[in-house]
């Protein structure tokens, strides 16, 4: 319980920074059940002047420190969660923190590459970019008697138990909210939090950022349009990352792109069918597209940076991705039904003709209009809703997908408006579905099903034995009971009556604080 008291210590500040700058002031109050009427009422008494402009969340968010920062990015890529309205609100966060200082991160490199730095670079030039976990500094390396620069990413000192501690409240909050709402429990509330920490987990091991290099660089070795930095691993570590320096154009230097007579329709070109090749071809994507994180190079290739993000597909859902996509072009809206049923998407308790009723709601707008005309956003709205009506548990992967989607095509329709991403995008698709869901494709998942087949007929006896153990065991429980000593008995009694305490000391402690804010909004009247 005392874990749960400091839980609630943290919350409430940041329910108070949440309030200052205006956030739930964009709660619909009809959507608040009764008893949070009045601490909604109260939170909207102490917004600060002039909170109501602008993106409130973000700045909330950015207030809060690195780890609400990711949050707020990572809820940014889940619109199911928080909705559309607020997820464009958190696409403007950024993620930009003043730098640590030089002689802090040349002892993190020191430490982790168990080396002087001398020894590891000829030089290394102060920070170029800042974020909330780590920084990125140029450096320079020998190899050959050449001098080679290098990027150079370094964590934050003490990042990781700071992180720890906030994460653990966001598990907090998710554990309290599906346990008391089903729509909590609908979104998977538990399940969304762990997939951020594990992603945060991922993006403070710069061994795994590197190892995702590495693989997307084996993937698209033999791209025409893309490449990725090379990793240095003799000066990779746990907290550092050593990679080429890339010199290009960031896509988001305008000026410098139409000053070197870049073709910008066949630069948006590249961007969409980069994207949709790594999704549907090698199920790893980099989920983090915006126009910062690309580079053009000399060769006029795309170049990706920072692989703190990633998408995975698995083959089961980039077929439902096919088909789906094969269902709104034909528009068989029955086929586009049965595949989410047929994928366990759908609950079976619902008619696949009422879900073929919906998705035709979505899939007839986009007919007969010109491709400028097709927002992926309002479709993504739209599906949105109609996953909610229908029960459809959330897929973080494809949700994670279909938000890249929208930043890829915002980023491709940057440099050509009247881009037709359904034309551009034909032939990754086209090839795609020609080699696995046709007449090879389909030989190959059966010859995978054979394998599948015999690697469980080799297992067989074994289950068998577990099944036969298990089996013994409930026939001896169903016999001679489920027994608890007096000293058991006593011991589960007084372990309830602590909790009964503590839940009551809480609840006063709550709403003491509630008491305090009201007290400090009327002094300021």
């Amino acid at each position: 319980m005392i874990s749960a008291l400091t839980h609630i210590v943290r919350l409430t500040r940041a329910a108070f920074v949440f309030a200052r700058e205006g956030v739930f002031g964009a709660v619909d109050p009809a959507l608040v059940p009764p008893s949070g009427q009045i601490p909604l009422k109260v939170a909207r008494l102490i917004e600060r002047p002039g909170a109501k402009s602008g993106p409130r969340l973000s700045r909330a968010l950015e207030r809060m420190g690195p780890a609400y920062l990711k949050l707020g990015q990572f809820l940014a890529t889940r619109p199911d969660v928080v909705g559309v309205i607020m997820a464009r609100d958190l696409e403007s966060l950024q993620d930009r923190l003043p730098p640590f200082s030089q002689a802090e991160a040349e002892a993190v490199i020191a430490t982790a590459l168990e080396r002087p730095i001398n020894q590891v670079f000829c030089q290394l030039g102060p920070p170029v970019a800042a974020a909330s976990i780590a920084q990125v500094h140029r450096g320079d390396v020998e190899r050959d008697g050449i001098h080679t620069p290098v990027a150079v990413k370094v964590l934050r000192p003490n990042v990781a138990s700071r992180f720890r501690r906030d994460l653990s409240d966001f598990f907090f909050v998710a554990e309290k909210a599906e346990a008391h709402s089903a729509e909590a429990r609908r979104l998977r509330l538990v399940e969304v939090i762990n997939t951020m920490s594990r992603s945060v987990a991922m993006e403070m091991d710069l061994r795994l950022e590197a190892a995702a290099l590495s693989e997307m660089a084996e993937n698209t070795k033999d791209d025409p349009d893309f490449r990725v930095p090379v990793v240095d691993w003799d000066r990779t570590a746990h907290n550092v990352l050593t990679m080429e320096w890339i010199d290009g154009i960031a896509l988001n230097d305008r000026a410098r792109l139409e000053a070197a007579h870049v073709d910008l329709p066949d630069l948006g070109r590249k961007v969409i069918q980069s994207f949709l090749r790594h999704a549907l071809r090698d199920g790893f994507f980099h989920a983090d597209m915006h126009p910062g994180n690309l580079f053009l190079d000399k060769e006029g290739r795309l170049v990706a940076v920072d692989f703190g993000i990633m998408g995975r597909l698995g083959m089961k859902e980039r077929r439902f991705l096919a088909e789906i996509l094969l269902g709104f072009i034909t528009r068989n809206y029955r086929r586009v039904a049965e595949v989410h049923f047929e994928a366990g998407y759908v609950p079976p308790h619902h008619s696949v003709e009422n879900f073929a009723q919906a998705i035709r709601a979505i899939g007839e707008p986009i007919h007969n209009r010109t491709a400028e005309e097709i927002s992926m956003a309002k479709l993504l709205t739209l599906l949105l809703e109609v996953t909610g009506l229908f029960d459809m548990r959330t897929r973080p992967e494809l949700i994670l997908l279909q938000k890249t989607m929208v930043v890829v095509e915002g980023v491709a329709r940057g440099f050509d408006p009247k881009l037709d991403i359904w034309k551009i995008a034909d032939p990754v698709v086209r090839e795609w579905i020609e080699r696995n869901l046709g007449p090879l494709g389909r030989i190959q998942s059966a010859a995978s099903g054979v394998g599948d087949l015999a690697r469980l007929a080799v297992t067989l006896p074994e289950l068998a034995y577990r099944a036969a153990s298990v089996l013994e065991h409930l026939e001896v429980m169903t016999r001679d009971g489920l027994r608890l000593s007096p000293e058991s008995i006593a011991a589960m009694g007084r372990t309830e009556g602590r909790k009964s305490r503590w839940r009551a000391i809480a609840l006063w402690i709550i709403a003491a604080t509630f008491i305090g804010i009201l007290i400090a909004v009327l002094r300021l009247a």
